[in-house]
């Protein structure tokens, strides 16, 4: 049986992390700000977590971060809102839908990207995520600010949203393929640095309360009620699925966590201090994938790719080979717009 609203038109809202403006100063602060002031980022009350942010981090912080942004800056912006645009414009040529996007922090926002569909008359909206596992600071704050506007803004308009994808055969082979294909010949170990989180954001997406981070868990046991929204099962779920279809045996490969702040316990192991140990464990060549990106950002074109470098070198390293990331490979547009569609396909269903 098919809804009343078969004719409501339909569109596609790509959404991902979000970008300063600029790399001045200022545009870096501001953005900082909205970001690390989101509740699910840093999950601290909010006189805390203010005291923190702007008592501290934003005093110091944007003038480094400025300065990072700066060795990645492209002619055209910011590499990430460059490239989803990139995503944006190669799906809208093979779906018959409107797509826009929209960032969760900064421009152009959810709220932006929502209005450009409805002022296009569209009433019903494919959310899409562009995260493949799922975290608190990732897809769930996402979907709380798209329905907090949705509720504030768009009361009539319907969503429905794209679920973390991070062991979708369609995706697996697509990521396989995609660093068979950039991996050097000759490399002693594949590492998939994720980005990391901190171990108490586990717990809380946990609905069961019964999460043990432990590698038995995360590594071996399959989906369940306790593990439906770990971030650190669903990176490990993925590696252990990509190496299994790239044919890579277990050992040749390691999984590590960059990018933390602060000193409270973030997901190890650490993926700066595994760069500086494991030349000491014979570990020479070295090749890394980032796969909780799709889009390359400041955490893999500097922190990997430039930072990642200099610590493996400096540990006794010696060739370091950075994957990107998928950005706007037409295999993975084409694995979005599989993805958008089965989402559009359930408007019609009751």
């Amino acid at each position: 049986m098919q809804k009343e609203s078969l004719n409501s038109k339909k569109g596609i809202l790509l959404v991902n992390l979000g970008s300063p403006r600029s790399t001045a100063v200022n545009d870096v602060k501001e953005y900082l700000d909205e970001f690390l002031m989101d509740e699910k980022v840093i999950d601290y009350r909010w006189i805390f977590r203010a005291l923190l942010v702007q008592g501290v981090i934003l005093k110091t912080r944007p003038a480094k971060s400025a300065e990072a942004y700066k060795t990645v800056w492209t002619d055209e912006g910011s590499p990430l809102v460059v490239i989803t645009e990139k995503i944006q414009k190669k799906l809208q040529k093979i779906v018959d839908v409107p797509v826009e996007i929209g960032m969760r922090y900064a421009q152009p926002s959810i709220e932006a990207g929502i209005q450009k569909l409805v002022d296009q008359g569209v009433s019903e909206i494919v959310l899409f995520p562009l995260y493949p596992q799922y975290a608190m600071s990732t897809t769930e704050t996402v979907i709380e600010k798209a329905e907090e506007v949705r509720k504030k803004k768009f009361p009539k308009v319907k969503i429905n949203y794209i679920q973390p994808f991070y062991n979708r055969d369609i995706y697996i082979n697509c990521l396989a393929e995609s660093i068979k294909e950039k991996l050097p010949e000759n490399f002693d170990a594949l590492q998939f640095s994720y980005h990391g989180v901190p171990e108490r954001h586990l717990y809380k997406t946990d609905p069961s309360k019964t999460c043990k981070i432990d590698d038995a868990n995360c590594i071996n046991s399959q989906v369940d009620t306790h593990n439906a929204y770990c971030y650190r099962h669903q990176c490990y779920k993925t590696t252990e699925a990509v190496i299994a279809k790239m044919g890579l045996p277990k050992e040749k490969t390691i999984v590590s966590f960059q990018s933390r702040l602060g000193k409270d316990k973030w997901i190890e192991p650490y993926t700066d201090e595994t760069l500086e140990t494991i030349p000491k464990k014979g570990v020479k060549n070295l090749a890394v994938v980032c796969p909780a990106f799709v889009s390359d950002c400041l955490e893999t074109l500097e922190e990997i790719s430039v930072e990642g470098k200099e610590q493996f070198q400096h540990g006794g390293g010696e060739n370091f080979h950075y994957i990107p990331c998928l950005n706007d490979e037409d295999r993975w547009i084409d694995v979005v717009k599989i993805l958008c569609e089965e989402k559009l396909n359930d408007f019609y269903l009751v």
